[in-house]
């Protein structure tokens, strides 16, 4: 069978395909269209979309095609379910494009997958097993698990996850190419790996819960990141920590009116089992910033309130670190990936009052109330360094869609892989 190409085209479509037809075809495939069109990739995104509609096997892009209008045909292009192979344009970005494309098919596969296949031990061994498989030897890591978790002071993954009959997991992987075992820890990742989330007892509607496969996009897309970085040769120590538990409901789950105590001494008053996300986060970046790293990121898709603020076409930023900031939304524009700051003040780490303990994991009322996410996000501030100083907190509003749009398809899209490899890179303390 023939190569189904697919090319570029600066030229309008014949007559017979429309006036404004972004796609035509020949006897060997098809053309995308640019000619009326300032955003080439959005175009460009939109006929994937048809020619994926099409269940085709495989394409083979073909003519002039930049790096970023490849990778916009890849995003759109790849389906959930049996994705269509891709073949790049004879040029020289396709060594690369090919180091891309893994990391984001192992990203959108691991958030696709099933909960009843994927529990929270299998989360954080797949993707052990992934960065394993690209670092050799330069890989090491650690599992803790079930009530090792309570035995070790990990409070926050072990009570979000003890509802459930499988076990909640805490991944610590070290990626360490100086072969030094005393040598600096220069970054660290951390995951919220929700495998599933019914939100507890603070139980989410059927719609709601609908999608709750994809609670653990930050673990996937911080692993993605780090298997990215690794391929394109980074020779920096970085520390992977995924949060993993599934958030059910059972006579051992927890319960609204609970008081944790965290290992630095916070104690925190439960008001809403379904903000868990925060919760195992505040054990991940405890154990962060005990390694010393000049460089935290934590990445969860972790409230609604970001995608009432940004929708699904943004991730939010935070930090309260100003260089930090500004450094993780350069990567990710010179990445050509859509993050946008949100507000994050001192403050912020107050406006969950608790009458029984430090501060409570939310507010009481549907949503958090107004400012969720920078809430959120000032609670996560108790668990770093009292400045923040080189903290990254990302909310991934755009980590997942639970229908297909004009441009991308349904399910997990692995944005944020290449902002967060580059930053991983470029980064300076």
């Amino acid at each position: 069978m023939a190569d189904f190409t697919v090319s570029l085209s600066d030229e309008k479509a014949g007559a017979p395909w429309g006036e404004n037809a972004r796609l035509s075809f020949t006897e060997t495939g098809a053309v995308i269209h640019l000619a009326q069109d300032s955003d080439s990739e959005r175009a460009i995104a939109q006929a994937a979309r048809k020619l994926d509609g099409l269940n085709l096997p495989a394409v083979t892009l073909t003519g002039d095609w930049q790096k970023e209008q490849q990778w916009a045909f890849a995003l759109s292009f790849t389906r959930a379910r049996h994705p269509g192979a891709i073949t790049w344009a004879d040029n020289d970005d396709q060594a690369q494009l090919a180091q891309e494309y893994a990391a984001l098919v192992f990203t959108r596969q691991l958030v696709n997958d099933t909960p009843e296949d994927l529990s929270p031990e299998t989360l954080a061994q797949r993707a052990a097993q992934w960065v394993k498989s690209l670092g050799q030897d330069k890989v090491s890591f650690t599992m803790t698990v079930g009530e090792a978790l309570k035995d070790a002071g990990w409070v926050g993954i072990y009570n979000v996850g003890r509802g459930s009959e499988r076990p909640p997991a805490m991944l610590e992987l070290d990626y360490n190419p100086t072969g030094n075992a005393d040598a600096p820890v220069d970054a660290v990742l951390v995951g919220k790996g929700i495998t599933f989330d019914s939100g507890g007892y603070s139980i989410k509607s059927s719609e709601g819960m609908l999608d709750m496969k994809c609670d653990m996009g930050g673990a996937a897309t911080v692993t993605g990141a780090l298997g990215l970085a690794i391929t394109q040769g980074i020779n920096k120590r970085i520390k992977l920590i995924l949060c993993c538990a599934e958030n059910l409901i059972s006579g051992h789950a927890y319960k609204l009116g609970d008081v944790l105590t965290y290992k630095n001494g916070v104690t925190v008053e439960v008001v809403n089992t379904d903000a868990e996300g925060r919760l195992v986060l505040a054990d991940g970046l405890m154990a962060a910033t005990e390694t010393g790293a000049p460089l935290i990121i934590d990445a969860a898709t972790l409230t609604g309130a970001a995608m009432v603020a940004l929708g699904s076409d943004y991730h939010a930023v935070f930090s309260k670190d100003d260089s930090a900031r500004e450094q993780m939304l350069n990567a990710a524009k010179l990445e050509n990936e859509r993050f946008w700051p949100l507000p994050l003040e001192a403050f912020h780490a107050d406006r969950c009052p608790s009458a029984f303990a430090d501060t409570a994991n939310s507010r009481p009322m549907k949503g958090g109330g107004g400012g969720g996410a920078s809430n959120a996000a000032g609670f996560l501030s108790r668990f770093v360094n009292p400045q923040g100083k080189g903290w990254v907190h990302l909310d991934l509003a755009a980590a997942y869609h639970g229908g297909a749009t004009a441009e991308m398809p349904v399910g997990a899209t692995a944005k944020g892989i290449r902002a967060i490899a580059r930053m991983l890179h470029d980064f300076k303390a």
